[in-house]
């Protein structure tokens, strides 16, 4: 009798931190040392039905372990069973939650499934207008009703600040029917807000708060970053691990905090509806080792290094004639290992260019007056030191601004005027007109640009001339007809 051939490959131990446990990444160390003959889903097969050169660039034992929930012992994601339940329990562990959800189609997911769960047509949320645009997707999805709230304006940066927690019980004193309040924290660019003040504003008018801290992942690992919405009273709060925490790009985690006032098995049942049913256990083990990583001695190591090399490059940056750092104020806060310059003479854009093109460096994004930069838990101080060493170059060179000719806006800074709620402009019958027709008429899409997904229009929202210069790559416009 034949025996199968099992694709077995070189095996090297997958080692980790022999401080913290990451049950995910064991279970996948213990399938890749254990092949067994596949006839299930993924169709390449342990990546013998790959492309070749698909294959020699990202590596056989990567295509060996993408595989998926249900088999091999690996667990399930819906219910949570197994490695992954265990893995989900040790998060909410690091965190300070209640319950911790994984999730592998990034924060939106996230955004959309509390949506969907917790909101209904008809309710009105307390939401700010620089939130990602998956939270007006999730409104539209639900048919909630958003009360904006606009956040202060840094006009000398311009950029979004900080959400005044005044604001906040106005609108709650005005509208005696909110749901609840859905506030970003920190901006992309770092400015955190007095969540501690809003979330008292908000138990005192007995409304749930949820807070979309995509950017804050880090904070829960080194005391001298801003304190997460976790231990500051949010009933939900959703990070993005792979933005800045260490997993695998489209990987998040979903909080629902010990206090919340939201049953974790309603959020549950609501991911469900939304989250792939195929669910890769790649992904899923990258959010177990990011956590186990930020959990280990080397990991904390590696965030106070990153948060000294920030301190380091704002003291040499504020020291170089010509470039402007933003810093915490009284008004408001900041995660340091944001770094958003500015520099004299320069658009963001076209320093942005010049940094990629001259120094082969990229920045995260690039603004009207500047670019944000992120020093994140790898960054090595070789690179630390080149950033600087390159930003003072161009300082003291002669770079002009010519390249940016159009003076495209980048950062929406505008206060919408809402004629329609988001639901029923998405929903109604639309037209496509050139975008030179489009003022006066009612926008009927969201348009918004990836970093940062702020909506520039929403559905509902009145197009006007302020509108224009942000919108110099889009020919045509959807409006209600």
């Amino acid at each position: 009798m034949l025996k199968p051939k099992i694709l077995k490959l070189k095996q090297k131990s997958i080692e980790t931190q022999n401080d913290v446990h990451a049950p995910l990444v064991e279970a996948l160390e213990k399938f890749y040392k254990n092949p067994m003959m596949q006839f299930h889903i993924p169709g390449h097969t342990g990546g013998r039905a790959i492309f070749p050169e698909f294959r020699e660039l990202i590596g056989s034992r990567a295509l060996v372990l993408d595989t998926t929930d249900e088999f091999d012992n690996l667990g399930t994601l819906h219910p949570a069973t197994g490695p992954i339940k265990e893995a989900q329990k040790l998060a909410a562990e690091a965190f300070g939650a209640q319950r911790t959800f994984f999730l592998v189609g990034g924060s939106t997911i996230g955004n959309l499934s509390l949506a969907m769960g917790l909101t209904k047509p008809g309710k009105k949320v307390i939401v700010n207008r620089n939130c990602h645009r998956s939270i007006l997707t999730g409104m539209i999805i639900s048919g909630a009703e958003p009360v904006w709230i606009v956040p202060e304006k840094l006009e000398d940066w311009s950029l979004w600040g900080e959400i005044e927690p005044k604001n906040i019980e106005k609108a709650l004193k005005e509208n005696d029917d909110v749901a609840l309040v859905w506030i970003t924290n920190p901006t992309y660019e770092g400015v955190v807000s007095d969540i501690k003040s809003i979330s008292e504003i908000c138990k005192k008018y007995d409304v749930p708060l949820i807070v979309d801290e995509a950017h804050g992942c880090l904070w829960n690992f080194n005391k001298n970053l801003p304190t997460s919405s976790l231990h500051l009273g949010a009933d939900a709060v959703i990070h993005s691990l792979h933005k800045t925490g260490g997993s695998m790009s489209q990987s998040s985690m979903l909080h629902i905090s010990k206090t919340s006032k939201f049953n974790p098995d309603e959020v549950e049942r609501a991911i469900q509806l939304l989250q792939t049913t195929s669910p890769s256990m790649l992904l899923m083990a990258s959010l177990d080792a990011a956590r186990a990583n930020l959990e280990s001695k080397r990991g904390r190591r590696q965030l106070k290094r990153a948060i000294q090399y920030a301190q380091f490059i704002r003291k040499k940056l504020n020291k170089i004639e010509g470039i402007d750092c933003l810093e915490p104020t009284e008004n408001y806060n900041l995660d340091l290992t944001k770094i958003f310059i500015k520099m004299h003479g320069l658009s963001g854009k076209r320093l942005e260019s010049i940094l990629e093109i001259d120094f082969n460096i990229e920045v995260e994004s690039a603004s009207d007056d500047g670019v944000l930069l992120l020093i994140n838990i790898g960054n090595t101080k070789h690179e630390i030191q080149y950033l600087i060493n390159s930003l003072e170059t161009i300082a003291k060179s002669n770079y002009s601004d010519i390249y940016y000719i159009e003076k495209r806006k980048h950062m929406p800074m505008l206060t919408p005027k809402i004629i329609m709620k988001p639901r029923d402009a998405f929903y109604s019958e639309k037209e496509t007109i050139p975008k030179e027709n489009a003022v006066g008429r009612i926008s009927a899409e969201v348009i918004a640009e990836c970093p940062p997904g702020i909506s520039i229009l929403l559905p509902g929202e009145l197009i006007t001339e302020a509108h224009m210069p942000y919108l110099n790559e889009y020919k045509f416009i959807e409006v209600i007809k």
